[in-house]
Formats: C-alpha cells, structure tokens, sequence
C-alpha cells in the first residue's frame, strides 16, 4: 500500500545560496472505487482510510444510509492484468437487499458538483437523495468562542501537515469543541469523506448536533456532503462558493465562512451560533 508521504531530492535556495537536501511530500495515488464489484469512480487521494472513503463517498452519494448497508469492504486482488493487488482499488459490496443504483462512469450520481447538475436542480437532487432530512430541527448551539478556538485545534492535530505542508483536513467536534475525529487528504472532499465513512462504519450517521470544520473554501460539494450526513455545523477557514450558500439555506445548515480567531462571517443558519 502507498505510504502516506515520501522523500524527494530539492534544491533549496535561501539567502542567496542553493543547497540540495530531501524533502517530504504528501504521497498521492489514485483509488477507483467499484460498487458491487461495477467500476463507479476515481479520486486522486492521500493513501489511508481508503475503505473509510470509499464509505463516504457512497454516503455522500445516496447509496448508503445504514451501516448494515454494507456487507463487506474489500482491496481488489488482482488489480493489474499482472494478478498484482496496488492496494488502490477498492469494492464495496452491498448487503442482500440494499437497492443497487444506476450509477455509470460518467457519474451520472445524485449529487456532486461533477455530474453535470446545476442550480435548482442540484438543490432538489440533494433535498430528495439525502437519508437525514432533519438538520433544519436540529436544536444545537454553538458558543462563538468555541467555534473561534476549533481552527487552532485542528491545525495542532495536523500531524502529517506538519511534515509536509501540503494537506487539507477536515474535523468532526461537537458543540462544547471536543475533537472527535481528523483526517487529512490531498483533497478537501477526500478528507470529509473520510469523515464521514468512519462515522458510516461506527454506526453514528446521522451526525445530529456536530460541527464539520474544513481547512480552505466551503464548496457546493462539501455542503452537499455534510447535509447527506445530517451534519447541522458547517465551518470554513475560507469562503464559501455562491451555491454552497444556497444549499445551506435549502436545508437548513449552518454555514460559517472566514473562521479565523475571533472573526467570521455567518452565512445561513445564525440563530444556532452565539455570542
């Protein structure tokens, strides 16, 4: 399996003078994920957690609500025309009776911001597709302070940022700031995927009352993320996009743009942060 960050010779310059060292970067592999043993889709990702995504990513998708959905999560043996397992394959088998969606190569799927839908229509697809239809009920609170403080957290539990400085993250905490989990990615969506999946696989979905902090912008994709986990708390170190807004007032999310210390800007649901 891929290590999750390897060594590269780099010519260093400072002040003037060149010098050549190893430096450490982020590995990053492909992982094609197969549902019932049907090629569905391929992400670039950081190895790790690989079955927790590909959980999350189904999660994401509308095919898995229960963790019982599930039968087995498995690396394909044999990956290469060789008979060779790359450890960057892997299949999610259904339970008996679990529906198997139409889902092709083209991801003609429910909801991301790839397939093609837009607007309105990108709204009503997550409004019908998502298992936990109640974030907007969601009677959680969270202090301004706490969610100021949660930035800084997460960056300290960064352990593989600290050795590359290429990765983003994403982090479940719950309204008092307790970290529960962290996972790290080349991508944004990998990482709450990851999230996700692991929270899919525990049996914990829907994530009633939690706060999902991302490191850089607050895109459509992982609104729609975090509203296909029931999760009521969206925050972001940067900006969120126009529909990312949209859908957060669709259904009902708390959306939190800017986090940076004390600051931040409120985007929908401002009756559940308070001063």
């Amino acid at each position: 399996m891929g290590r999750v960050t390897e060594r590269r010779r780099v010519v260093r310059i400072r002040n003037g003078g060149a010098g050549v060292r190893p430096d450490t970067l982020v590995a990053e592999e492909p992982l094609e994920i197969r549902l019932n043993g049907k090629p569905l889709a391929i992400t670039m990702r950081t190895p790790g957690d690989d079955f927790a995504l590909a959980v999350g990513f189904l999660v994401s998708e509308g095919v898995l609500g229960a963790a019982s959905d599930v039968q087995a999560v498995t690396y394909c043996a044999g990956a290469t025309e060789e008979g060779s397992n790359t450890y960057n394959v892997v299949n999610v088998q259904l339970a008996a009776g679990v529906p198997v969606p139409d889902i092709t190569l083209e991801r003609n799927v429910y909801t991301t911001s790839s397939c093609g839908l837009c607007g309105k229509a990108s709204l009503d697809a997550v409004r019908t597709a998502t298992r936990f239809p109640g974030i907007a009920a969601d009677p959680v609170r969270v202090p301004a302070e706490v969610l100021s403080a949660m930035p800084d957290r997460l960056r300290e539990a960064q352990k593989v940022f600290d050795r590359t400085g290429g990765l983003h993250a994403a982090g479940l905490f719950t309204a008092q700031g307790e970290l529960l989990d962290l996972r790290e990615d080349v991508g944004r969506h990998n990482a709450v995927d990851k999230i996700v999946g692991r929270a899919h696989q525990s049996g914990r979905l829907p994530l009633a009352g939690a706060v999902l902090l991302v490191s850089g912008r607050a895109s459509f994709e992982l609104v729609q993320k975090a509203v296909m986990a029931g999760i009521p708390v969206l925050a972001a170190v940067s900006a969120p996009s126009s529909l990312a807004v949209d859908l957060a007032l669709e259904s009902g999310m708390t959306l939190v743009g800017f986090l940076r210390g004390p600051d931040m800007n409120i985007y929908a649901g401002e009756e559940r942060i308070t001063l």
